[in-house]
């Protein structure tokens, strides 16, 4: 059931944000490891669709030395205040024995910490991006609550979250776009290609396109996260240009269409995905993983 109260806090935490972004521009707001988000916020862990590719290596013990070390680092760069310090430390100090002793976390966290876990796991609707290199992966995420407050969370594949506070969809576009033609080869617009969803294969697709698929430096994949499935767009990069493949819906049989695309394309591309009509009001954590 929803809270009113809670609601009305969180819409006058919004528009505080978005008057303070309004005045200051986007801007950097604060870089998290997987394990500090973990010392921080548990059950985001489980709950929050952006991935903690560190963590997800690790043993269960390897996880618990991990996150008394985070913790630690939280603290000593002033990003939470621990009020048991003492009373921790001792915990701390008896790892590796045969102690049995415990201590409940007394934390506060700094204003950009909060700010971070709240929009992150609040946001009505987000766009999904993953870029696929023969490097590995890297996954972004930009949360959205209203044209002027986006929060954008650049996962590497280290478990490095890099947060960004966005005052304006183009600014958040141009940082996902950097992650989609890291080369800056998107050059001109191509002919508008419809394609048959029904026969996708390397036989019956256009040549071009093909060889571009098969030649691709950089495939990535942006999709709108809502209580609806939302559109799909996958962009194919080389060293010469840039191509995208375009579905209205994932779950419709029609609407797929691809183009090699210039750079103002693609950002236009990327704006439309982030501002898609937004679904009635829903946390992130109601997407899953």
């Amino acid at each position: 059931m929803a809270n009113p109260e809670l609601d009305i806090e969180l819409e006058k935490f919004r528009e505080l944000v978005g008057k303070a972004l309004a005045e200051g521009g986007t801007q950097p707001l604060i870089k998290l490891t997987d394990e500090e988000l973990a010392v921080l916020d548990p059950s985001s862990l489980e709950e929050v669709v952006a991935p903690a590719p560190h963590l997800a290596t690790l043993s269960e013990e390897q996880r618990e030395w991990v996150l008394g070390t985070a913790l630690r680092s939280l603290v000593s760069r002033g990003a939470v205040e621990v009020a048991n310090i003492s009373e921790l430390d001792a915990v701390l100090r008896s790892e590796g024995t045969h102690s049995k002793l415990t201590a409940d976390v007394e934390m506060r966290v700094t204003p950009e910490v909060s700010m971070a876990l709240t929009l992150r796991r609040t946001a009505a609707r987000a766009l999904a991006v993953e870029q696929q290199t023969s490097n590995g992966s890297v996954t972004a995420f930009v949360f959205v609550h209203s044209s002027e407050l986006l929060l954008i969370e650049q996962v590497t594949g280290g478990g490095m979250h890099i947060f960004t506070l966005a005052s304006k969809a183009r600014d958040a576009a141009r940082m996902v776009q950097a992650l989609v033609d890291p080369f800056g080869t998107a050059d001109r617009d191509g002919k508008v290609l419809q394609l048959d969803p029904s026969a996708l294969t390397a036989e019956t697709v256009d040549q071009k396109l093909a060889s571009v698929i098969d030649g691709a430096l950089v495939v990535s994949q942006l999709i709108v996260l809502a209580d609806e499935p939302g559109p799909l767009l996958t962009t194919y990069a080389t060293d010469r240009e840039v191509w995208a493949v375009n579905v209205d819906s994932p779950q419709a049989p029609t609407g797929i269409t691809a183009q090699a695309v210039s750079e103002r394309t693609l950002e236009a591309f990327i704006i439309k995905l982030i501002r898609q009509p937004a679904a009635p009001e829903k946390s992130s954590t109601g997407w899953g993983k």
